[in-house]
C-alpha cells in the first residue's frame, strides 16, 4: 500500500486498520475500491438523479495551504519558508486566495462553480489519523454503532438494499467494512462480474438463462446469492461499456494519477446512469510533515487536474453532481524545523458542481491572532457536520439530516442555493 512517506506512522497504521478492519464505518455496506491509493466507495440506488461526491483527503490536508489566508500577518510569521505569496495566488479576494496549483479549476470557480471554504472542523480538536477518521466517518459522537453517515444518507434513500448495495472493486478480497448480511461481492473491475460471451447474444442468454434456473431450484442464500449475481452481471456490463466508452468531452485526466483513474471510473458510473447516489473516493498522500511547499502543490496540482477534467467529462450530467472536499484535521499554523506542518485542527472544504454559489469564500473566519488559535491551530467556526447537512438540504431534501447527523445544529454558511 502506498502512502506519504512522511515518517508519520499514526497515519500509515490508521490506513491499514481502516482497509483491513474497521475501515471506513461510514462505509459499510456500500461497494469499495483500491486502486493505487485512491480508494472509493459507491452506493446505488434506483433513478436518475442526484449524486453526492465525496474525495477525502487522506493524511490531514493543510487547509491553510489550499485556501491562503493572505490578510492575516500572523500566517506568515509562523510560516517564512512555506507561506504563499499573496502574488501568486488564484481568485484572491481581501481576505483569502486560493493556492496556484489550483489553476486548472479557474473556470468553474469563474461559472460559480466551485466555493471555497474556511475554518472547518469537528467540534473538538483530535489530532490522531485514525481517530479523527473514524469520528468524522461515524459522525455520531457517543454512539457504540458502527454506522457511518453515508450509509445512514443512503438509508434515508433506499426502501430496500440493492445488489450493488455492497461490492469491492479493484480486489478479489473483501474488506471487513462489507463484512455483514447484506450480499457483497468483489471484482477487480466492471468487466469482470459480467456474464461470459457478453459479444454473442444467444449463447449469452443461454448461459443466463441456465444459471437462472439453477439458482432458482437452489433456493436459499445459494440462490439468492446466485439471483443476485446475475441482475448484478447485467448491470456491470453495461457500466463496464460506459466506462470504456473513456473520458467524454476532451477530458483529459493526468498520467499515473490514481485519483484520476478513480474519479475517470466515476464519471463512467454517473453517465451510465445505473442510480449512483453517492460516491466515496478516498485520496492518500496529503500528510505533509516534510517539505509542504512542493509536497502539497503537487498535491494540489493532481486534485486540481483530476476535479476539471471530472466535470468536463460528465457532460450534461455534471448538472446533478456535488463535489465536496473532506480530510479528518487539518496542520498547524506554525512551520516546523523540516519545511513542514504537523497535526492540527481547523480545515478548508472545497465544495463544487450542481447547487453550489461558487466564485467566493464561505467562513466564520476567527483570525489567526494571538488569543484566536486553539494551542496553535486555527480555530474550527463551522462544524464539518453543518456544511455535509447544508448540502444533503439542497440536494437530497427527502432525507432526514437529523438522523444522518444527530444531535448536529445546523448552522448554514449559505453555499448551497
Amino acid at each position: 500500500m502506498i502512502h506519504d512517506d512522511c515518517g508519520c506512522d499514526d497515519y500509515g497504521v490508521s490506513r491499514r486498520s481502516l482497509l483491513k478492519a474497521a475501515g471506513l464505518a461510514s462505509m459499510a455496506g456500500v461497494a469499495t475500491s483500491m486502486v493505487g491509493d485512491v480508494l472509493t466507495s459507491t452506493v446505488y440506488g434506483a433513478g436518475d438523479a442526484n449524486v453526492l461526491v465525496v474525495v477525502s483527503l487522506r493524511g490531514g490536508a493543510d487547509g491553510l495551504s489550499m485556501i491562503v489566508p493572505h490578510a492575516e500577518p500572523a500566517y506568515y510569521s509562523a510560516r517564512p519558508t512555506t507561506g504563499i505569496e499573496r502574488s501568486r495566488l488564484q481568485d484572491a479576494d481581501d481576505t483569502f486566495g486560493l493556492h496556484p496549483a489550483f489553476a486548472p479549476l479557474g473556470s468553474l470557480w469563474q461559472q460559480g462553480r466551485l466555493a471555497g471554504l474556511h475554518a472547518v472542523g469537528m467540534a473538538t480538536p483530535n489530532r490522531s489519523h485514525f481517530d479523527a477518521m473514524e469520528l468524522i466517518e461515524d459522525a455520531d459522537p457517543g454512539s457504540s454503532a458502527r454506522v457511518g453517515w453515508i450509509n445512514r444518507m443512503i438509508a434515508g434513500l433506499a426502501a430496500s438494499p440493492d445488489v450493488f448495495d455492497g461490492i469491492q472493486i479493484g480486489s478479489t478480497i473483501t474488506p471487513t467494512a462489507l463484512a455483514g448480511k447484506a450480499p457483497t461481492l468483489s471484482t477487480v473491475e466492471f468487466g469482470d462480474l459480467a456474464l461470459p460471451f457478453r459479444s454473442d447474444a444467444v449463447l449469452k442468454e443461454r448461459v443466463r438463462s441456465g444459471l437462472a434456473r439453477q439458482y432458482s431450484a437452489y433456493g436459499g442464500q445459494i440462490g439468492a446469492a446466485g439471483v443476485n449475481a446475475l441482475a448484478l452481471a447485467e448491470r456491470a456490463a453495461m457500466i463496464d461499456s460506459t466506462v470504456g466508452d473513456g473520458p467524454q468531452g476532451g477530458a483529459v485526466y493526468p498520467k499515473y494519477s490514481s485519483l484520476g483513474s478513480a474519479l475517470r471510473t466515476t464519471a463512467g458510473l454517473i453517465r451510465s446512469k445505473v442510480g449512483v447516489k453517492a460516491v466515496a473516493v478516498d485520496a492518500g498522500g496529503w500528510d505533509h510533515h516534510v517539505d509542504l511547499r512542493w509536497r502539497v502543490d503537487d498535491s494540489i496540482k493532481d486534485l486540481a487536474q483530476c476535479l476539471a477534467a471530472f466535470f468536463l467529462d460528465l457532460g450534461a450530467d455534471a448538472g446533478r453532481v456535488t463535489v465536496v472536499t473532506m480530510s479528518e484535521f487539518g496542520r498547524r499554523l506554525q512551520e516546523n524545523g523540516s519545511a513542514g506542518v504537523d497535526h492540527g485542527y481547523g480545515n478548508a472544504v472545497l465544495a463544487l458542481g450542481a447547487g453550489v454559489k461558487g466564485g467566493q469564500y464561505y467562513s466564520r473566519w476567527p483570525g489567526l491572532g494571538i488569543g484566536k488559535q486553539v494551542d496553535g491551530d486555527l480555530a474550527v467556526t463551522t462544524d464539518y457536520r453543518s456544511v455535509l447537512t447544508e448540502i444533503l438540504r439542497s440536494r437530497f431534501p427527502a432525507v432526514d439530516t437529523s438522523k444522518v447527523f444527530p444531535g448536529v445544529s445546523y448552522d448554514p454558511l449559505g453555499f448551497m442555493g
